[in-house]
């Protein structure tokens, strides 16, 4: 992997991964134009590229991430037990789901959701939660197992969690905020298994192209947290939704 590659994949993996639109199918399609090998070296670049975006979330909420933010942490925690339980059971099974019409066709159907829910679903009878810690422990529930969907590949973590916040009365952009804190424990999660189960690979890695990556991962990742959330107070979920559904076409017609 050269350092342009590594610039290229960081950027893609700091901007997608904490947006609606799934870090996985533009990972994909970038690695295909670049010709990168899906082989133990780039599984060990995905590793710190991931790292990286957890980082930007603790950096973007230090606050949150205090002993009196215990009653928030819980709610979370609860909201991670779902897929933590469904993507352990099932492992084996979710990697078998992988391809990329499974992908494309997650992306289709991900983007009409979020189109129905922002016509249909959305409450405007009452009002919305703003703050993210004002969320219950029901809610949290809810959310949780909405995520559980996002281990069929190609429907995005991100996507479910910020539907599942949305249907129980979350504003937009408090919906953001929780699924940026669930991705926390989500990700650190994923990153500690596969650095137990991939760290032997770091030895043929090019170190320079894992650190750049790094870097810029983060970097991006940082200030699309920011930005993502400053485009929210505008504007609603639509541009996401139909998005998905052109490059989830793209996908279908480009690789079959």
């Amino acid at each position: 992997m050269t350092i342009f590659d590594s610039i290229i994949l960081g950027i893609i993996e700091g901007f997608t991964e904490f947006l609606p639109i799934s870090s996985t199918g533009h990972l994909i399609v970038a690695s295909h134009f670049l010709g990168i090998d899906q082989n133990s070296v780039t599984k060990a670049y995905e590793v710190i590229i991931q790292f990286a975006a957890i980082l930007a979330v603790f950096f973007n909420y230090k606050d949150k991430f205090t002993l009196k933010k215990i009653d928030l942490w819980s709610k979370v925690f609860l909201a991670f037990l779902p897929i933590g339980a469904v993507g352990f059971i099932f492992s084996h099974q979710i990697k078998e789901l992988f391809s990329i019409q499974i992908v494309a066709i997650m992306f289709i159907i991900g983007g009409i959701i979020f189109l129905l829910v922002e016509k249909f679903f959305i409450p405007r009878e009452r009002e919305l939660i703003e703050d993210v810690e004002k969320i219950s422990f029901k809610q949290s529930i809810f959310i949780g197992v909405a995520q559980v969907f996002a281990l069929v590949p190609g429907t995005s973590r991100a996507g479910s969690t910020i539907i599942g916040a949305l249907l129980v009365g979350l504003s937009r952009k408090a919906s953001a905020e929780f699924s940026f804190l669930l991705a926390f424990p989500v990700m650190s999660a994923v990153t500690a298994y596969d650095l137990l189960k991939h760290y032997h690979e770091f030895s043929g890695a090019n170190l320079v192209a894992l650190g750049v990556g790094f870097v810029v991962s983060f970097v991006v990742a940082f200030f699309t947290i920011k930005l993502f959330l400053v485009f929210l107070e505008k504007f609603t979920f639509v541009a996401f939704g139909v998005y998905r559904i052109i490059f989830g076409l793209f996908l279908l017609a480009f690789f079959n």
